[in-house]
């Protein structure tokens, strides 16, 4: 970015103007607050629209200390940083939304292609994203995943292209793969499966997310670990699928299976804090929540794989000038490792692995990111003691965690319908 000062304007002395007066004057200005107009010009602030949960006050702060560029938060939930793209792209400089959403706004127009050209650390994102692989072996691939939209054939392209090309949809921010969390200590037995979440042992006990696109996938998982059906592609259910899906769920609630349906983050960490539920869908952070109130609680690796997600930054089609240049500036700096190291100490994983790798300390990385003991006591960015010297990350390391993934979060062709199935089972 070009960087204009005002003490770099030239001023022409003989136009009567002694310098020691013009500094004087300047200084009076400056002490009124009201800054030249050059400063006024120079000051830009992005409208970053996303969801609450990606939108951290220390990056915004680090960000602005580095760059002198200022994030302005919009946050919103999930459905609505969708329709807000598709509907009103002039609202916001950038986007930070899930993949899976990219099917409804990209044919929209709304969407600029990122040149990887202009980001520094384009080619180290990770395999995982731009090829589907994790340590050079392919993962599943069911629902959206990132390989399949993250390159767009031009820069005011409609269309995903089948195979890498200079232009990007999203930089990828955060990603991580889901599984159920469960209390140990109140199960006491393994748990391998995720047929165990409708198993009648844990009836009254049991707990499942109520957020239609992401719920119908773990329970789809459940149904397939039970042998019930086998899907092409549990992320894009035939209506005959989904209505399985959906009756097998009833069946189970009927049956008094679920303590909660939960929809908040708070919600999920309540339940299994008071042991009210002891198996549940759930988020590796609220996993992470209920081990800071000094309580057993463990994400479960499970021998059908991980249902994954992932986030990413876009550009609107009609940014241009400095908020471009601005909006370029903030992915060269998000990728370039602190903002990585800062996501990697929550249990998220970052899109350039080496560059956090370099911000972190080699026992914070071997814990993270390598699934070894940690060495020391390992703290959350605030400082906070989540895993104490000698734990062990659930899952292991990321290339156990995210090279088990099964299937993405995705939006199916038949949504509406879906949805609709979804609050019978709600209702039932």
């Amino acid at each position: 970015m070009s960087d204009v000062r005002s003490d770099s304007v030239a001023v022409p002395l003989s136009a009567g103007v002694r310098r020691r007066s013009l500094l004087q004057g300047t200084a009076g200005i400056l002490a009124t607050g009201l800054a030249p107009f050059v400063h006024a010009q120079e000051k830009v602030v992005l409208r970053y629209l996303g969801t609450a949960v990606n939108q951290d006050k220390a990056i915004a702060e680090k960000f602005k200390s580095d760059t002198g560029i200022e994030l302005q938060y919009v946050a919103v939930t999930t459905d609505d940083v969708t329709k807000r793209a598709v509907t009103a792209p002039n609202s916001f400089d950038l986007i930070d939304t899930e993949y899976f959403s990219l099917k409804k706004i990209v044919p929209t127009g709304n969407l600029k292609g990122i040149s990887t050209k202009r980001v520094k650390n384009a080619g180290k994102i990770t395999s995982l994203f731009t090829g589907g692989t994790v340590a050079g072996k392919a993962v599943g691939d069911q629902g959206t995943a990132p390989k399949k939209v993250i390159f767009l054939e031009g820069e005011k392209s409609k269309a995903f292209a089948k195979a890498p090309t200079e232009w990007m949809s999203l930089i990828p921010t955060t990603y991580n793969a889901d599984t159920l969390g469960i209390r140990p200590d109140l199960i006491k037995r393994p748990i391998a499966s995720w047929a165990e979440l409708l198993n009648p042992e844990f009836k009254g006990k049991a707990a499942i997310l109520n957020i239609p696109s992401i719920g119908i996938m773990d329970a789809a998982m459940v149904v397939e670990a039970k042998g019930i059906h086998k899907y092409a592609d549990k992320g894009n259910m035939t209506r005959a699928e989904i209505d399985l899906t959906i009756k097998t769920l009833i069946e189970a609630k009927r049956a008094g299976q679920f303590r909660a349906l939960w929809k908040d983050f708070n919600e999920s960490v309540n339940l299994m804090a008071s042991g009210e539920v002891v198996i549940q869908s759930m988020w590796s952070p609220a996993v992470t929540a209920v081990r800071g109130k000094g309580i057993d609680c463990v994400f479960q690796p499970l021998k059908e794989g991980y249902r994954a997600w992932a986030s990413g930054f876009g550009l609107p089609a009609t940014l241009s000038g400095r908020k471009l240049d601005a909006a370029y500036e903030f992915i060269n700096w998000f990728l370039d490792g602190w903002a990585g190291a800062y996501l990697n100490r929550q249990g998220y994983y970052s899109a350039v692995l080496d560059t956090a790798k370099s911000h972190m300390e080699a026992y914070e990385w071997a814990y993270w990111m390598e699934g070894k003991a940690a060495e020391k006591d390992i703290k959350s960015p605030q400082g906070v003691v989540i895993a104490k010297a000698g734990s062990v990350r659930d899952g292991g390391s990321y290339e156990q965690r995210m090279g088990g993934i099964a299937c993405w979060n995705a939006v199916m062709d038949e949504n509406n319908y879906m949805v609709q199935k979804w609050n019978e089972f709600v209702a039932a």
